[in-house]
């Protein structure tokens, strides 16, 4: 059949695969695609919207005479009287003072978490010690304990220290090994081949040699996506910072935005320079996600088939 004669059989082929099921379900995956970036959608039409006519054009699926102003008071760049003047509230929001405590709230506490829950979970998957599956098992436990339960003792025992209003005080109860963590690390570590260990303790390397020089380096996919599950929920992170940060200089942006919508200067909430705020404060998250979530999948598949 000529190729003007009609369609060619690669695309006859493809036609016949769409079946009605296949039509219902890519359908179905499409509307929870919107649902999912519905949200982010509302975000960031209201942070382009101009806070002059805000209210009076909030239904438009577009914002009406977008504008990049609000990103502006929000990055500093405006003044006060000059937001006022333009319809906004006037209220105040250090973007940068509150990304650098988020920065350094998230690596920190990052850090701690990857490096004392590696070692935890190799431990648990390859040393032979008394009751090291009782230990496991109420390791694991920890993972049905709801987390406000540990707000008063962490919060005394921080109030003892004096480390209120503090980055040390923020950091402490997220920076030692979590439950999620060790479980994740030790299903990979079950499946690591035992054989370049023995050859390794033949040769007279020591456990932290081994784990070291040859465990580590053979590990950067799971640390990898260990590190971005952590440091999403550490991002995100807002009950317990709220709780032991006082004042402006300490809050990270989960903290801030919120002191950010309790301002209202003329009588109401900020909205626009509030989904600006929020803009900005997940554009890390995203980049983080776009740019390493194929390696996410990927090492979650490798250790669910463990």
């Amino acid at each position: 059949m000529n190729q003007g004669d009609g369609p060619s059989i690669p695309n006859l082929r493809k036609l016949r695969n769409l079946t009605p099921s296949r039509i219902a379900v890519w359908a179905l995956m499409g509307f929870l695609v919107f649902l999912s970036l519905a949200p982010i959608l509302v975000v960031l039409k209201t942070a382009l919207a101009n806070p002059r006519g805000f209210f009076t054009h909030a239904r438009g699926l577009t914002p009406h005479n977008p504008t990049l102003f609000n990103f502006k008071r929000v990055l500093g760049m405006v003044s006060k009287e000059d937001s006022i003047a333009v319809g906004g509230s006037g209220a105040e929001f250090s973007y940068l003072t509150a990304l650098k405590n988020s920065l350094l709230f998230t690596f920190v506490s990052l850090a701690g978490q990857v490096f004392f829950s590696t070692l935890a979970a190799y431990a648990f998957a390859r040393m032979r010690f008394p009751g090291r599956n009782v230990l496991f098992g109420l390791l694991l436990a920890g993972l049905m304990i709801p987390g406000a339960v540990l707000f008063i003792p962490n919060y005394i025992f921080m109030k003892d220290r004096h480390w209120l209003n503090t980055y040390q005080g923020q950091i402490a109860p997220f920076f030692l090994m979590t439950p999620f963590a060790v479980f994740f690390m030790r299903q990979f570590f079950l499946s690591f081949p035992k054989e370049m260990e023995e050859s390794a303790r033949i040769d007279g390397a020591t456990p932290w040699r081994i784990f070291r020089s040859i465990v580590l380096p053979l590990s950067k996919g799971p640390l990898a996506t260990l590190s971005i599950l952590s440091s999403i929920n550490l991002w995100n992170e807002f009950l317990w910072p709220f709780l032991i940060a006082k004042d402006n200089s300490k809050y990270p942006l989960t903290v801030a935005l919120q002191a950010f919508k309790s301002q209202q200067p003329q009588g109401g909430i900020d909205w626009p320079g509030l989904m600006a705020g929020t803009v900005l404060a997940i554009v890390p998250v995203l980049v983080l996600v776009v740019v390493l979530g194929r390696r996410v999948v990927e090492s979650l598949q490798f250790s669910g088939s463990k």
